[in-house]
């Protein structure tokens, strides 16, 4: 009896000193963020007062140095001050002149600032392409937008039915974001999940897969489909976590201490190349080849 009343209120005391760290990693995140935010839209503003060619490849180049500079003080705060093993294999032949399609399972949030310090000055700067929607998240949307991170427009297809003109025009739409990505070499990431694994989606979907729901060909194929013969290699990212899915809180408070990353590199060959929108036979193979990258994605889960 005696032993537990001594145990309770040091139980207290450590769940009371995690929470206290996760406050300050939530203030620190925000200060940090709201920092070098107002240092990209200054460079916005000289990017639009000026915009002739050459100063506008300047100020791009610009605007990717403060992104890092905010990632490497996220690192510096939220990785570099835990007690956590980030275990990675496959990164060893990677560089920062490739054209990258980066692709990965998704479970948690967490997942976003693990990538970015295992990719960080390995290879160029991580491009999410982002629902048109998110633009208007503040801070945050108009700082995608003056890092040029392509917003794409997709359409249903019961839109499609009712609209037809508009058919083709989010492939268009996406053609245009990429064409800034011509002469810098760039990382696009994609969560080809579509969402965050969770049991019940999981059950929901039906998926045929242990550890993942279904990939959505989609979003890679038109990405393909559009910058085919810029893109080098694909590639395939699986995280895992060891003491199972954490919360985003739960890392802010320092409770996740390893994390398991393996990346595939897949050279992208002709057959990955093609009209994803109209081509309904490299459609069907499109997702089939995707599938199997999925399969050998679930059985290495079960083996981290």
């Amino acid at each position: 009896m005696e032993s537990q009343l001594k145990t309770r209120p040091t139980s207290f005391i450590v769940n009371l000193l995690f929470h206290l760290r996760g406050i300050v990693s939530i203030g620190y995140l925000g200060i940090n963020t709201l920092f070098w935010v107002g240092f990209l839209f200054s460079v916005t503003i000289f990017r639009f007062a000026i915009p002739l060619k050459p100063f506008r490849s300047l100020f791009g180049k610009t605007a990717t140095l403060i992104a890092e500079s905010w990632i490497f003080f996220n690192n510096l705060g939220l990785i570099y001050t835990r007690n956590i093993a980030i275990n990675v294999t496959g990164i060893e032949e990677l560089s920062r002149k490739e054209w990258y399609l980066v692709i990965s399972n998704h479970q948690t949030w967490i997942d976003i600032p693990i990538l970015q310090k295992v990719f960080f000055k390995k290879i160029p700067f991580l491009k999410f392409f982002l629902k048109k929607e998110l633009i208007w998240v503040p801070f945050l949307g108009p700082a995608w937008w003056a890092l040029d991170f392509p917003f794409m427009k997709r359409y249903s297809r019961g839109v499609l039915k009712k609209k037809p003109h508009l058919k083709g025009k989010d492939m268009e739409i996406t053609r245009k974001a990429c064409k800034k990505f011509k002469d810098i070499p760039v990382s696009i990431m994609n969560f080809t999940e579509g969402t965050r694994f969770t049991e019940s989606k999981h059950e929901r979907q039906k998926s045929p897969f242990q550890n993942l729901l279904k990939p959505k060909a989609g979003g890679i194929g038109f990405v393909l489909s559009a910058m085919g013969n810029q893109l080098h290699y694909i590639l395939d990212v699986t995280i895992s976590y060891p003491q199972g899915k954490q919360s985003f809180w739960a890392f802010l408070c320092g409770r996740v201490n390893e994390v398991n990353v393996h990346v595939d590199k897949i050279p992208i060959s002709n057959d990955l190349l093609g009209d994803y929108a109209q081509d309904k036979a490299f459609r069907i193979g499109f997702q089939q080849r995707l599938n199997d990258i999925w399969k050998k994605k679930d059985t290495l889960l079960n083996q981290l």
